[in-house]
C-alpha cells in the first residue's frame, strides 16, 4: 500500500469514464488514481461512498468589481460553496478597468490576500491607444483579453473600434493566448432602444425586442472574419442564440481558432422568464426564445459549445428595482457563481442529458484547455488535487438569501435540485464541507496565464 497525505474516494470521473476508486494526493497534486480501494494509505481519508468526484469546476466568465460591494471575498467564498475551485474575473472593474499593468498588478496583490478559491484574471484595452499594454499585461500574467463591440461605458466597459480590434489581436496572436468578445451590435441595438423609449415601450420583454438575434450573429461574425485574418485564438462569451454557433462551426472548419460559451441562464430560463420576473432576468444579451434554447440545448449535445460559464454579476436588490416600471433602467446580469454548477447538473446529468464525462468536459476540462490554465480541470496525476463532489442522492433547495454573494436575488430562488453539492477541494484541502466555507481569504492562489514571465 502507497503511502500518501490524504485519499480522496467515491465515483472518481476521468477523462474518459467513471471508475469507483480512490485518489492520492500529496503536496496538493495528484499522485495516484486507483479504481477498487486499498491500494492507498493515509490519516485522512474522505469517502464520499456513489457521490461522483468531478474535477474541480472553472467559471471562466466572472464580474466581482463591476459592483465594488461584492469583490474577491464574497464572490470567491461564492464560488466555494457552488463548488467552483478556479474561476476567471473579468477586467470590467469599478471605478478602474484593467487595461494597463499597473492596475493588473495591484490586483494581483488584493487577490492573494483575500481569494478563498484559485484565480486567474483577465485584461483588458482601452478604447484607443491601448494596445500598447495587450503584451505587458500578458508578460504580467493575464489569462486572456476581453473586449467589447458594445459599449456599456466609454470608460469602464468600452465598445472598442474596428482598427483597435485589429491592432489587438494581432497582438495578442503573439502571446498565444486568447482574444475574448462580448459580441452585440452597439448601433443596432442603440438605435433600437432609443426608439423604445421614445414610444414609451419600456415592458420587461422590450429588453429582448431590442437586442433581436442579429445583433448578436452580426458581430460574431465581423468578429471571425477578423481573426481569420489575424490568426488569433478567439473565444465568444455568452453566446444566446444557435445560429451564432452554426456560424461558428463554419469558421472552424476554415480554420479559424474560435471556441464559445453560453452560459446557464440561456439554457435554463427564455424570454418568456422576462415577463415573469422583470428585471431579475435581464442580462445582456438578452433570453431568446423556447426554440432558440431549444437549439442551444442541441448543441450541447452535439459538443458544439465548448463550456458554460455563470457571467456572475453582483448587482443590488435597488440597481434591479430601477427597471421594474422602465426595463432599460436595470442592471444587466445575474448571480451566477453558488448556483451554477448544482444547477446545471440537475438539468444534465441528473435527467441522463449528458453523461457526467459530458458534463465535466463543460464545466471543467474544456475551461481549462480553452484558456490554457496549468494543472486544472482533470483527474490525472500530476494535476492540482482540486474537486467538486456532487451527490446524485441528496436535494438542495436554492435560497437567494443564504447567497454568500452580495446579490441575494435569482429567478431560480427556491427551486429544488436532485443534487447537492457536499465537498469542494482545493488544491488538497477542503474548503466547502456541504455546508460552511471552511477556508478564510488568502487560501486562494492567483493563476497566471500561459504568456507569463
Amino acid at each position: 500500500m502507497k503511502q500518501v497525505e490524504s485519499v480522496v474516494k467515491g465515483n472518481i470521473v476521468l477523462k474518459d469514464k467513471v471508475i469507483k476508486g480512490e485518489v492520492g494526493i500529496k503536496e496538493g497534486k495528484i499522485v495516484s488514481i486507483h479504481e477498487g480501494t486499498g491500494h492507498l494509505q493515509s490519516d485522512d481519508v474522505k469517502d464520499y461512498g456513489d457521490a461522483y468526484v468531478f474535477p474541480g469546476m472553472i467559471d471562466v466568465h466572472v464580474h466581482c468589481f463591476s459592483n465594488p460591494n461584492e469583490g474577491f471575498v464574497t464572490t470567491s467564498t461564492s464560488a466555494a460553496a457552488g463548488g467552483i475551485t478556479t474561476f476567471l474575473d473579468m477586467p470590467y472593474d469599478l471605478p478602474n478597468p484593467v487595461n494597463n499593468v499597473d492596475q493588473f498588478k495591484k490586483k494581483v496583490k488584493q487577490l492573494e490576500e483575500e481569494a478563498v478559491v484559485d484565480i486567474c484574471l483577465w485584461g483588458t484595452i482601452s478604447k484607443t491607444n491601448g494596445t500598447d499594454q495587450i503584451i505587458p499585461l500578458a508578460e504580467a500574467g493575464a489569462i486572456a483579453f476581453k473586449m467589447s463591440t458594445f459599449e456599456t461605458d466609454t470608460y469602464r466597459f468600452p465598445r472598442i473600434p474596428d482598427p483597435e480590434i485589429l491592432k489587438a489581436m494581432k497582438l495578442i496572436e503573439q502571446t498565444g493566448l486568447r482574444a475574448a468578445f462580448h459580441s452585440e451590435n452597439d448601433e443596432i441595438i442603440v438605435d433600437l432602444i432609443d426608439e423604445y423609449q421614445k414610444e414609451g415601450k419600456v415592458y420587461p420583454k422590450a429588453h429582448n425586442e431590442t437586442r433581436p438575434p442579429v445583433t448578436e450573429t452580426s458581430a460574431v461574425l465581423k468578429l471571425m472574419e477578423f481573426a481569420y485574418w489575424t490568426n488569433v485564438k478567439l473565444h465568444i462569451v455568452h453566446v444566446s442564440h444557435p445560429r451564432t454557433i452554426d456560424m461558428i462551426k463554419l469558421f472552424q472548419a476554415q480554420g479559424v481558432k474560435v471556441t464559445c460559451e453560453t452560459c446557464y441562464p440561456y439554457l435554463l430560463m427564455d424570454v418568456d422568464d422576462l415577463d415573469k420576473y422583470g428585471p431579475i432576468a435581464k442580462n445582456n444579451p438578452p433570453l431568446r426564445e423556447k426554440e432558440e434554447v431549444q437549439g442551444l440545448w442541441k448543441h450541447i449535445e452535439e459538443e458544439n459549445i465548448d463550456l458554460i460559464s455563470s457571467d456572475h454579476a453582483p448587482w443590488s436588490a435597488e440597481q434591479k428595482e430601477i427597471g421594474n416600471d422602465n426595463i432599460f433602467l436595470a442592471s444587466s446580469g445575474l448571480p451566477g457563481v453558488e448556483i451554477m454548477a448544482p444547477l446545471m447538473f440537475n438539468s444534465t446529468v441528473s435527467n441522463e442529458r449528458l453523461t457526467p464525462n459530458e458534463f465535466a468536459n463543460l464545466m471543467s476540462t474544456h475551461p481549462a484547455e480553452v484558456f490554457s490554465i496549468p494543472g486544472k480541470g482533470q483527474i490525472s496525476v500530476g494535476y492540482d488535487a482540486d474537486f467538486t463532489v456532487i451527490d446524485p442522492k441528496q436535494k438542495t433547495v436554492i435560497d437567494q438569501n443564504s447567497f454568500k454573494s452580495f446579490s441575494k436575488l435569482t429567478p431560480f430562488n427556491g427551486q429544488e435540485l436532485n443534487c447537492k453539492v457536499i465537498s469542494t477541494i482545493l488544491r488538497g484541502e477542503e474548503v466547502f464541507d456541504g455546508e460552511n466555507v471552511t477556508k478564510g481569504p488568502g487560501y486562494g492562489k492567483f493563476v497566471p496565464g500561459s504568456a507569463a514571465n
